[in-house]
C-alpha cells in the first residue's frame, strides 16, 4: 500500500447487538448468541438480530413513506450507517463515497414478489427497484445526503472485505478523500436456508455449540446463518482519531474446480495473506481472525493455508461465527470489528471448544480473512 488508511469510525448490528460496549461484553463470555427459528416447518439454528434492534429498524422503516417498501438489507445498512456517521465529523458536502455490498441482496422482497408472481402471473410495480443490488448504497447516499460515488457489488461471502478493498483503492488513487464501506445481509428466509441445507453444510447440532467453527475434530458440517450489517469509515493517511490503521491488503481467486470448492490448502488464502503481509515478517503477526465457516473443508483448508504462510508456527487464531453465525457478505467486516476490539482491549477472544493456544504478549498486528464460494479470498492487515 502507498499510504496507510485510517479506520475512523465503524458500526454494526448482529446477534451480538448494535454497539461496541455490548458487543465486546458479549465476546468476553463463552456463550453463543444463536437461537432456534421456525423455517420451512422445521426449527433451525440462526443468528438473529435482537428484538431491540428489530424494533429500532422498524422505526426507520416507518419514519419515511419511501422507506416502507425497502428490503431488510437496505434498512439494516441505514441503521448502521447512521450510527457510524455520528462518530465522525463528515458532512454531506464532503461528497464521501459509499460502497455497500451484499451476497444475497434483497432476499426477503425477492421471495415475496416471486411468490406473488407465481400466484397471479403479475409482478408488483416496485419489485424491480427494491430488489436491485445498487438499492443499498443509493438509499444510504440519499439518507446521508452525500453526492459522492455509490458502488454496490456481490462477491459472495468476501463481499464486505471487497468493499474495503474498493474504498482503499479510491482513497489511494486520490479520487476520494473519505469512503464509507460496508455490507448488509438478511438471509434468514425460507429459500436461502433451504439452499444452504441443500448444500449439506447447515448445522443439525444438538450440542452446546450449534456452530463448531474452528473445531478441527468435527465430523460433520455445522454452518449456521446469521443476519447483520456493518460499515466502516475510511480516510487516507494516519489520522489522529484513527481507531486502527489498514497497513496491508491482499486478494486472490482460485481457478474453479467446483461451484463451491476451495483447494485443500486454500491457495487463494495463501496468496491473499502473503500479499497483505508484503515485506512484513509473518512472525510479527500477533493474531489471525479466520473466516472459518464451520464446515469441515472450509475450516481445514484455511488452517492448512495459515500453516503454510506461517511455516507451521501460526499466531493466535480465532473466529466469531460460532457466536453469531455466518453473515455472508457482512462476515469479513464483523471479523474486522472483532480484530479492532482485540487491539483496543489488548485481549484475544478464545473459541471455547477449540484447542488451547498460548496468548500473545501484545496485540499490534492482526490479519483478517474472508473467502467466498469459488475461492474469492481477501486478507486485511490492521495495526494500532
Amino acid at each position: 500500500m502507498q499510504q496507510p488508511v485510517s479506520i475512523t469510525a465503524f458500526a454494526s448490528v448482529s446477534a451480538l447487538g448494535n454497539n461496541s460496549e455490548n458487543s465486546w461484553k458479549n465476546y468476553l463470555n463463552n456463550s453463543h448468541f444463536l437461537t432456534l427459528k421456525q423455517v420451512n416447518s422445521n426449527k433451525v439454528w440462526v443468528g438473529e438480530l435482537t428484538e431491540y434492534d428489530k424494533q429500532a429498524i422498524e422505526k426507520i422503516k416507518n419514519s419515511d413513506t419511501k422507506y416502507k417498501n425497502l428490503d431488510p438489507t437496505v434498512l439494516y445498512a441505514l441503521y448502521v450507517a447512521r450510527k457510524a456517521i455520528k462518530h465522525t465529523q463528515w458532512q454531506p458536502t464532503d461528497n464521501f463515497g459509499i460502497n455497500i455490498g451484499s451476497s444475497r441482496g434483497a432476499t426477503t422482497l425477492f421471495e415475496k414478489f416471486y411468490k406473488e408472481f407465481l400466484k397471479t402471473g403479475k409482478s408488483s410495480t416496485l419489485s424491480s427497484p427494491t430488489t436491485t443490488l445498487g438499492n443499498i448504497s443509493s438509499w444510504i447516499a440519499h439518507d446521508l445526503q452525500t453526492n459522492g460515488p455509490e458502488i454496490s457489488h456481490s462477491i459472495t461471502c468476501s463481499t464486505g472485505l471487497h468493499s474495503l478493498l474498493n474504498g482503499v483503492a479510491w482513497l489511494q488513487s486520490g479520487m476520494a478523500k473519505k469512503f464509507m464501506v460496508g455490507a448488509s445481509e438478511a438471509p434468514l428466509t425460507d429459500f436461502t436456508i433451504a439452499q444452504m441445507q441443500a448444500l449439506k453444510v447447515y448445522s443439525n447440532e444438538t450440542d452446546t455449540y450449534p456452530c463448531k467453527a474452528f473445531d478441527l475434530n468435527k465430523t460433520k458440517n455445522t454452518m449456521v446463518l446469521g443476519e447483520g450489517a456493518a460499515v466502516f469509515c475510511l480516510e487516507l493517511g494516519n489520522q489522529k482519531n484513527a481507531l486502527a490503521l489498514i497497513k496491508g491488503i491482499g486478494y486472490a481467486t482460485e481457478v474453479l474446480k467446483h461451484n463451491t470448492s476451495v483447494t485443500t490448502d486454500a491457495e487463494c488464502f495463501q496468496k491473499s495473506m502473503k500479499m497483505a503481509l508484503g515485506s512484513i515478517n509473518p512472525d510479527e503477526i500477533d493474531a489471525v481472525v479466520m473466516h472459518a465457516p464451520g464446515t469441515i473443508k472450509g475450516d481445514e483448508s484455511e488452517i492448512n493455508a495459515i500453516n503454510k504462510v506461517f511455516n507451521n508456527n501460526p499466531p493466535f487464531l480465532t473466529t466469531n461465527k460460532w457466536k453469531l453465525g455466518h453473515t455472508f457478505a457482512t462476515s469479513g467486516l464483523l471479523s474486522l470489528e472483532l480484530a479492532i476490539y482485540m487491539l483496543q482491549h489488548q485481549q484475544v477472544i478464545e473459541v471455547p471448544f477449540a484447542n488451547k493456544q498460548p496468548h500473545p504478549k501484545q496485540l499490534k498486528k492482526i490479519l483478517v480473512n474472508a473467502v467466498g464460494f469459488g475461492g474469492n479470498a481477501v486478507s486485511v492487515l490492521i495495526t494500532k
